[in-house]
C-alpha cells in the first residue's frame, strides 16, 4: 500500500513539473544601416589623385562606376579579375576604411 501512495505521489509529482509553463522572451533585433548619401559620377568627373591611387595600390583592378557624397568622399566600383568590390577614398587619393 505505501508502494502505491509512493508512487502515485512521484507520478503526479512529475506531471506538475511538465504542466509549468516555461517564460518565453520574444527578442526583437533591430538593425539600423546609415548609410551616406551617394550619387553617381562620370568616371571623367573623377580626381586626378584618386584615379593616380587606384593605378597605384590596385594595378590590375578595373573602374565600373563612382560615386560622390556632400562629405566630398567617393565610393568605386571595381572589378579585379573575377571579383567585384568598392573602395572608398578622400579627394586627395587617401584610402578610406568603411
Amino acid at each position: 500500500m505505501k508502494k502505491i501512495f509512493l508512487s502515485a505521489a512521484i507520478v503526479l509529482g512529475s506531471l506538475t513539473s511538465f504542466a509549468a509553463t516555461s517564460s518565453v522572451e520574444d527578442s526583437i533585433i533591430k538593425t539600423i544601416s546609415i548609410q551616406d548619401e551617394y550619387t553617381e559620377i562620370k568616371l571623367e568627373e573623377l580626381p586626378a589623385p584618386i584615379t593616380e591611387a587606384l593605378k597605384k595600390s590596385f594595378p590590375n583592378a578595373v573602374l565600373t562606376k563612382a560615386y560622390k557624397n556632400a562629405a566630398s568622399q567617393y565610393k568605386l566600383d571595381v572589378t579585379v579579375g573575377e571579383k567585384v568590390g568598392n573602395l572608398f577614398a578622400n579627394a586627395d587619393g587617401t584610402w578610406i576604411q568603411k
